[in-house]
């Protein structure tokens, strides 16, 4: 079992949206009642206990019970997801090549699920696999998911169509409602190039447009959006920000509800007469959708939504899907219990106002040791969980640094590395790299593209602009991943052993305690 501290905030909250229509309750009688229960960015968290205040959420086999007891309430219910529900997977579905996700994803009766960026981790074949079937070397054959994934953006080169459908239209009392699936076009950023061969991704707006005149040419007027795009509220009443919120206001009128994903983060709001909603992640909340759709005009005439938090205190796990669970936690055992170090404190990922952080230092210290080089980057993205004191297990290892990236060595100049470094203020969001082997200066105050004033080596020098150094990446980054296209200009690139196998062995060299600290790699200035 895995227990992780997290440290988002929580909230639910209810919006309806405002109707200029009065209905009679005769009218009301007549309205079919549709439940929509949605989860986003699972990742595979199937045995995490996470905590807030004191209290445990998530965990497969308790999201499970909540599920069911909602869908029992009402028989026109969906059960849909919004994308990641693999990718950076706890090791229980990682180490088995996600297979355990999709099975339970399985056995709870999902109905509908799209793409999400991580859903190509292990490129689009693998994707497919999970999805459709198909032969696996390590886990042998698996039948796939027992329910339609559908996208509308995601286009293959050769055919010039969607690699899945991009709509798909259920019906409730003979009533049809049209589901369009999207994943955000910035994955190609976010992946490696050889995940996404002969593929492309088209703007989002446009695929939803073109979906929804294609629904509504077949009488479709109920029409649902699954998103993998942010959205954000800090508390239910403040104001929506994020790139669903902006694609609302430009999609067709005709759509009802938005899900969003990617961002993690609660959202449940209207934005131009559209329902935008997102339930956190790993399993620690669920969006519920209520909807009556006037079977006359075959519309919806009102919507509503809460977000449900999967407080454990308040269910019982459910038992088949808890049987589930320990099955593969008993496949995993012998691997993931290995006792590897022990931490004298905890070493998290929460980055100080200067952008550096504990774990960070670690993780980029074990690389630049390993491979020998002058400094090292590491994406911050690509750490996932904290590892708390104590004894330290592989398990959580595996759940800091899921993705299993071979390091690369390659030479950069001074010069390339002052650029790089810049590429950390990108269009929408700050991507700070965790570092080892220098020390950098920033101002708050320059603009984007020439934030870094001084760069210094481990020994105080400064970094010159013509000269050469080695440098640790991993391979997702090596590839350009998150836009740091200046590691694309890399010179006599050496291909290393995979992050896990390196932090592993740098915490096992510790043979007492390990121990990391924020100490001043990056500094803030005005």
């Amino acid at each position: 079992m895995t227990t992780i501290t997290a440290g988002f905030v929580l909230a639910s909250g209810i919006h309806e949206t405002q109707s200029t229509t009065t209905y009679t309750t005769n009218d009301k009688k007549r309205f079919i009642q549709v439940q929509l229960l949605g989860v986003n960015d699972f990742h595979g968290q199937l045995n995490v206990t996470r905590q807030f205040n004191g209290r445990d959420v998530g965990r497969a086999d308790y999201l499970a019970s909540y599920l069911k007891e909602r869908k029992e309430k009402n028989k026109n219910t969906l059960l849909v997801h919004v994308g990641d529900m693999v990718g950076a997977s706890a090791p229980v579905s990682s180490l088995i090549n996600d297979v355990p996700t999709i099975e339970l994803l399985n056995k709870l009766g999902f109905d509908l699920g799209i793409l999400g960026n991580h859903e190509f981790d292990q490129g689009k074949k693998e994707m497919m696999r999970l999805i459709q079937g198909g032969f696996h070397q390590k886990t042998g054959y698996f039948e796939g998911a027992q329910f339609p994934y559908i996208c509308a953006n995601v286009i293959n080169l050769e055919t010039s169509k969607p690699i899945l459908p991009p709509y798909k239209i259920a019906k409730f009392g003979g009533i049809p409602i049209g589901f369009i699936g999207i994943v955000l076009d910035e994955t190609p950023t976010m992946v490696n190039s050889s995940a996404i061969e002969g593929i492309t991704f088209i703007d989002e707006v446009t695929a939803i447009n073109n979906a929804a005149a294609e629904l509504k040419e077949q009488g479709v007027k109920a029409i649902i959006v699954l998103a993998h795009n942010s959205g954000r509220q800090s508390a239910p009443n403040d104001t929506p920000t994020g790139e669903i919120v902006e694609m609302s206001k430009r999609i067709d009128d005709e759509v009802d509800v938005l899900f969003a994903g990617h961002s993690h983060t609660y959202l449940n709001t209207v934005v131009d007469g559209k329902l935008l909603v997102q339930a956190y992640s790993y399993g620690t909340a669920f969006s519920d959708i209520d909807l009556e759709i006037d079977p006359v005009t075959k519309d919806v005439v009102s919507k509503q939504a809460e977000i449900v938090m999967t407080y454990q205190d308040s269910i019982k796990p459910d038992k088949e899907i808890k049987k589930v669970i320990e099955k593969y936690e008993a496949e995993v055992d012998s691997v993931v219990n290995e006792i590897v170090g022990t931490a004298e404190n905890d070493i998290t990922s929460t980055k100080n106002e200067n952008g550096e952080s504990a774990l960070g230092n670690l993780i980029a210290d074990s690389q630049r040791t390993m491979m020998n080089t002058d400094f090292a980057f590491m994406n911050p993205g690509g750490i996932r969980a904290d590892i708390p004191s104590g004894k330290v297990t592989y398990e959580s290892l595996l759940t800091t640094l899921p993705f299993h990236f071979q390091l690369v060595k390659m030479t950069l100049t001074g010069d390339q590395i002052h650029r790089l470094l810049n590429q950390q203020w990108q269009e929408n969001q700050v991507r700070m790299l965790q570092i080892s082997g220098l020390k950098y200066t920033w101002g708050t105050d320059k603009a984007a593209g020439n934030k870094v004033v001084d760069i210094f080596d481990s020994d105080g020098s400064s970094i010159q602009p013509e000269k050469n150094y080695t440098v640790t990446v991993n391979s997702y980054l090596a590839a350009g991943g998150d836009n740091f296209t200046v590691l694309l200009e890399g010179k006599n690139k050496v291909a290393g052993p995979f992050d896990i196998d390196v932090l592993k062995n740098y915490v096992i060299q510790h043979k007492q305690t390990f121990t990391s600290y924020i100490d001043g790699r990056i500094a803030k200035i005005n």
